[in-house]
């Protein structure tokens, strides 16, 4: 039970990060595919942030881009 609880919150956790850099590239009017080539972030990745974890680094690399802290990406969003 334990591991699946795991699974879902990750799951979850990366889809609320997946919504918030597809904001954050609207806003500033960029597609995610010109976001991951800016990045050398490798073609379809962040999309697939929508279902798969992250990794740190590149996380790093969109707040760095459109200058947010990591703890943007962190922050729970009530809706």
């Amino acid at each position: 039970m334990r591991y699946y609880i795991k699974q879902v919150f990750s799951k979850l956790y990366s889809k609320m990060i997946y919504e918030k850099i597809k904001r954050l590239a609207a806003e500033e009017g960029i597609s995610i595919a010109s976001l991951e080539k800016k990045l050398n972030i490798g073609n379809g990745t962040i999309r697939k942030w929508n279902e798969a974890s992250p990794t740190f680094e590149n996380v790093l690399k969109v707040a760095k881009y459109f200058d947010v802290s990591m703890d943007y990406f962190a922050e729970w969003e009530e809706k």
